[in-house]
Parts: structure tokens; sequence; C-alpha cells
């Protein structure tokens, strides 16, 4: 282990490390988890030369404040987000999502905020200086798995970082964002449950996302939805992206940190091309739905792939 830290001044409201996620516990209860925004993730690592997995500081809402106590490194920040360095003179760099910034000791990153949106990433050269476990460095807080003690960042934890700095050139790109409020979706596996009303009611109106909202799920508010058939289910394998809906009628989108079976019966699943637009969304915000066909769906998020692919293919040669 290096003696190159980060010592948190601040630990934000939700600042975790992530990376891909650990796919192979499902069996015995435990969810990939993982980065919420897999296309912000990829392209913070990027910027600073890291491997395609290399675990990063996910935040949501306010990012953490962390002063370098010992060595040098070089971060990125993606997302929508404020932030500034303040360098060991007080010196202070108001910062640019999506660029690279050199960091010596004595220097403070303080991510302030995200801005219209609810997750951001920090990578750093190198990357963190964290433990796997089950060959992941994602943390599952609810259940304490991973790094920190499975724990959110706290105060005054201390945050070892790999490698000192060994690139002095820094660079750019330029991302632009999408802010769509539709959200395209597959048919869930009870679709038919619901009335006729309800099927298109969903398809019609907006729902507001609750402050009932974390990496687990996403509570909606808005027109009820009539289950004609049962209101429960034998519990069955589920993924992220389902729609359940229980015996309240108003749906609940399971996120990232989603529990690996579910007894409430599906109306919808978000398309995975959707994803990140629909998890970047802030309590408040009103979402509607739109229904298309499994070929649309794989052949959009195809194309997705290939653009992301296109923006890390330039960084790398930037780099």
């Amino acid at each position: 282990m290096s003696n190159f830290f980060f010592k948190v001044l601040r630990p934000g409201i939700n600042s975790t490390f992530q990376d891909k996620g650990r796919y192979h516990m499902q069996h015995l209860g435990v969810t990939p988890g993982g980065c919420m925004d897999l296309d912000l993730f990829s392209i913070a690592n990027a910027l600073v030369k890291n491997s395609s997995n290399e675990g990063v500081l996910e935040f949501a809402y306010q990012g953490p404040l962390l002063k370098l106590i010992n060595g040098k490194t070089k971060i990125a920040i993606t997302g929508n987000v404020l932030f500034q360095i303040i360098k060991s003179n007080n010196e202070t760099i108001k910062g640019e999502c999506y660029r690279t910034y050199d960091m010596d000791k004595g220097d403070q990153i303080d991510i302030l905020a995200t801005k219209k949106s609810s997750y951001g990433y920090m990578a750093l050269e190198g990357g963190f200086d964290i433990k796997p476990f089950c060959k992941s460095v994602s943390i599952l807080s609810r259940a304490q798995i991973g790094p920190n003690e499975g724990k959110k960042l706290k105060i005054d934890n201390k945050i070892n970082i790999k490698i000192n700095r060994n690139n002095n050139k820094n660079y750019a790109i330029k991302i632009s964002s999408k802010n769509e409020s539709t959200i395209r979706v597959l048919k869930g596996s009870q679709f038919d449950y619901f009335s006729k009303k309800s099927q298109k009611d969903f398809f019609s109106k907006e729902y507001k996302i609750s402050n009932l909202t974390d990496r687990m799920g996403m509570r909606l508010e808005g027109e009820v939805m009539e289950n004609i058939v049962n209101t429960n289910i034998r519990s069955e394998g589920i993924t992220k992206g389902a729609i359940q809906v229980p015996a309240d009628g108003q749906p609940i989108i399971l996120l990232t940190d989603y529990p690996t079976i579910g007894g409430y019966p599906k109306i919808a699943n978000v398309t995975s091309v959707d994803y990140s637009l629909l998890i970047q969304k802030t309590p408040g915000e009103k979402i509607s739905f739109k229904l298309i066909e499994l070929h649309e769906a794989e052949q959009l998020y195809k194309e997705h792939l290939k653009s992301i692919s296109k923006i890390i293919k330039e960084i790398r040669e930037i780099n």
C-alpha cells in the first residue's frame, strides 16, 4: 500500500467507491451494484488513462471535500458538476468537467454540487488503492459490502491512492448532454395484469419523481395503476430498470442496487439506452414513458455503445 492519500474533510451526501459491479453473486442474493451512470464512469477513467473498470468515486447531489495530504495525482470529474480546486497557496481554480487537473500535496478538491442532475464521478490517474471484495470495489452500503467497510465516505476517512502522478499533460473534451423527459421502455412480464385504461395512462400521463429515490429505486407519483389480476406474484428474478407496481398503484423503478428477486407485478422495463438518462433525474422532475419494441431497443443500444466507444477512442488518441 502506498503512502499517498487524501483525507476526507467533508464526505458529501452519498459518496462511494464504484466500478462496473460484481456479476457472479446474484444466486446468493447479492446484487451486482456498481456505478449508476456507466457512460460517465467510463469517460472519467479514460480521461486519466485508467483501465475501463478501475474504481472511481461516485457522489450524488453534494460531493466530498478532499485534501491531498501526501503525493501528487491527476484527477478528472465527469457529469454536470460544480467543483473547485483549492491549491496549497489558497489559489482557487474553478473546475470544468471532462478535463484533467494536476493536484499536489496540500491541494483540496471541493465537489460542491451536481447541477440539474444526480450523479457525478471523480477518477484519478492509477486509481484508488482500495481492496476489492469478490473481484469488485463497488460499495453496497445497504449490505455493507465492499471497501471502506462497505460504507459511504465519512469525515476523516483516509483514501489511499495507488501511484504518484506520471503524466503532466492536461487535456479537455466536449461532451453534449441530453435532457429528455421521455424514457423508452419495454413491456413488463406482467403488463397484462393492468387494466386497458391503466396501460393507456402509463404511456400518456406524466409521473413525478418522489423524494423516496436512492441507488435502490425510484418511487413515482402520478396516475394510479389498476391491477385487475393480483397485486402480488410469486417472487421471481428481477433486474435493474424493472418498473414494479405495488398494491398502492404507484410505480417503483428498480435501480442499480436492486434486490435480486421481487414479488410485485412489473408493467414495464426501462431500456438500457435510456437508463443513464433516467438515473440523472432529480426528485420533483416529471417523466413520461414511451413503449418500443425489443428490436428497436437493441438497435438503439448498439448505436449508443458505438457513440461512447468513439468518445473513449478519441480520448485515448489525445493521451
